[in-house]
């Protein structure tokens, strides 16, 4: 068993509320992300699951059973932090292997689950060298086969990437997606990178100034977030927002905003709009709102277009296939847009059809 539910958890440094109530249930079994921007609260919420901060208000409860005051190693779960952490004069072997050392396990049975580990990682090759022997990804495969050996209810994972190269990152994801599937334990994930927390999470708890703005599953996130702060944070390139122009602003900005269904919204202070569905007109097309290629980024599969139009302020992205043609910076184009994939925000920031943020617990 590995549940992990959370009520009213609070953290407080001084007067400074830095996690403001958090309600939360992570299942057995699933591989939850927690993903925000930089000081949103994401590690300090998983180091107060995991024992390493003081927990101000509420409960965390494991399995049914109120954690607050347990010892980190009462706790039942492993952590693997984005320093890999490794003793430099043990070998692999003995930096897996210390913490049941440490346990009073003994030295046949540590060696047997060292062993049984390495083949999970696939790492049975290097177990007799040392840290500085290794690449980063294979030194981050050593902290998590640290954490495996242990056998924990529920593995702890802080920005474990960060550290590795674009292609390792990739290579990683997959690994530890393979791990849990094979594993079947609870996992907890942070990152700020919403591509990981979208390829790799059950579900996502996005995170924003201390507090959870929506709970779901990644692609029910991406089409129906509940505010304009989710709507903007996941996808890339980023969603389009367009505001409600104002009535002298110029004809292709209230152009757009009608095609994009804006009349149809009263409510609507501003509408968003993926890049995937920003298409350009194929020859000359009366409905078709003018723009003006700011910059091309052509990348082989797809190309980029950041767009000017008038009585906009922001650039528009659009993201087209390879295909779409050699536009060029300077470029005039004319963009069709439907209101079939639109986004409505209301002036607070609201979806206007959307779920409620945080979803009650599953």
């Amino acid at each position: 068993m590995g549940q992990v539910t959370l009520r009213g958890i609070r953290k407080r440094y001084g007067d400074h509320e830095v996690i403001q109530g958090i309600d939360l249930d992570v299942r057995d079994g699933e591989f939850m992300v927690f993903v925000g921007p930089s000081g949103c609260g994401k590690s300090t919420t998983l180091r107060m699951i995991a024992g390493l901060e003081e927990i101000s208000g509420g409960d965390l409860l494991i399995d049914g059973a109120r954690a607050n005051d347990l010892r980190p190693a009462d706790r039942g779960a492993a952590m693997v932090f984005q320093s890999y952490a490794l003793y430099p004069h043990m070998t692999v072997a003995e930096n897996m292997g210390f913490a049941l050392k440490m346990a009073g396990v003994s030295r046949a049975e540590r060696d047997e689950q060292v062993r049984r580990t390495a083949e999970i990682l696939r790492i049975t090759d290097l177990l007799q060298r040392t840290p500085k022997q290794l690449s980063g990804g294979q030194r981050q495969r050593v902290a998590i086969g640290r954490a495996i050996v242990r056998k924990p209810k529920v593995f702890l994972f802080d920005e474990p990437l960060s550290n590795l190269d674009a292609a390792l990152r990739v290579d990683m994801r997959i690994e530890l997606t393979r791990l849990h599937q094979q594993l079947g334990t609870t996992m907890i994930y942070v990152t700020h990178d919403q591509v990981e927390a979208m390829t790799m999470g059950d579900r996502i708890a996005v995170f924003n100034q201390g507090r959870i703005e929506q709970l779901g599953a990644p692609m029910d996130l991406y089409h129906r977030p509940a505010n304009a702060f989710v709507a903007g944070f996941l996808g890339a390139p980023r969603i389009n927002f367009i505001e409600r122009p104002a009535a002298h602003a110029p004809g292709a900005a209230r152009r757009l905003w009608e095609a994009l269904g804006g009349a149809a919204r009263p409510a609507a202070a501003r509408l968003g709009l993926r890049p995937e569905h920003l298409q350009l007109a194929a020859g000359h097309d009366e409905s078709a709102v003018p723009a003006t290629v700011v910059l091309a980024e052509h990348l082989g599969d797809v190309s980029i277009l950041h767009l000017r139009v008038d009585g906009i302020a922001e650039l528009l992205t659009a993201k087209l296939p390879a295909g779409a043609g050699a536009l060029h910076d300077g470029d005039t184009v004319g963009l069709i847009a439907s209101a079939e994939h639109a986004l409505g925000f209301d002036a607070e920031s609201r979806a206007l059809d959307a779920r409620p943020a945080v979803p009650v617990a599953a």
